[in-house]
């Protein structure tokens, strides 16, 4: 007969938490003012298609005007509003950040919202990658980085430039000085919706009825303004 061991069973260490950004708050100015959120894809808003693809993420902040959601999300906004990707990000960290309650989470996935393609595989794809880097970004069969990425929450603020530096910030300039892997897209996960022209080969429809928003609530310290679905 065996003898019974004592010691403590080892357990499977557990996932390690992460958050997201999700960018929404972009002007559409080639769509002629639509908000590119509410444009619908195979019976779904793009805004709800990217929350699917931040599946596991909490928290999630939503860079862009308060709207209902599927899921319990944090909204907020950057300082002034469209001042560009870059200074969406960097409100949304700051959203993050000012989560009362919630511990810091160590990485985040940074989200566009007009990239319909994009899944929760393609984050799972990316989270893989930023493994012992400053994170991840996906790219385009052109070498071009995409508005995908995952990112060192710590790394990024190290290097942040201060808040009057936001608006108008570029995004290279931002991941500049960060040690990115390059995730190669796959298939159609690099696409993006940006004018009327890329509509047809995403199968959208231009959303009716919607109502303009004014600009949602959040000042360079992230302060979010909850919609409950």
């Amino acid at each position: 007969m065996a003898a019974r061991s004592d010691a403590p069973r080892s357990e499977a260490p557990a996932p390690e938490p992460w958050g997201a950004v999700l960018l929404a708050g972009g002007r559409g100015s080639r769509l002629g003012g639509v908000v590119k959120g509410d444009l619908v894809l195979d019976g779904r808003r793009l805004l709800d298609r990217a929350l699917d693809a931040l599946d596991g993420a909490a928290p999630v902040v939503v860079v862009g005007d308060p709207v209902p959601t599927a899921r319990p999300v944090r909204f907020c906004r950057e300082e002034p509003p469209y001042a560009g990707p870059a200074a969406a990000v960097l409100a949304g960290l700051a959203g993050l950040a000012g989560l009362a309650g919630l511990g810091p989470v160590p990485t985040v996935a940074v989200l566009a919202v007009d990239m319909p393609h994009v899944t929760a595989e393609t984050i799972a794809r990316l989270r893989i990658a930023a493994a012992g880097r400053d994170g991840a970004r996906l790219v385009g069969p052109d070498g071009r980085g995409q508005l995908a990425l995952v990112l060192d929450v710590a790394r990024l603020a190290a290097v942040s430039p201060p808040p009057a530096e936001h608006p108008g910030l570029a995004v290279h300039r931002l991941l500049a000085p960060l040690d990115l892997a390059a995730v190669p897209a796959v298939g159609a996960e690099h696409h993006d919706v940006d004018t009327w022209a890329d509509l047809p080969s995403h199968g959208a429809a231009e959303p009716t009825g919607v109502p303009g928003r004014p600009a949602g609530p959040c000042g360079p310290r992230g302060r979010a303004a909850k919609v409950e679905p």
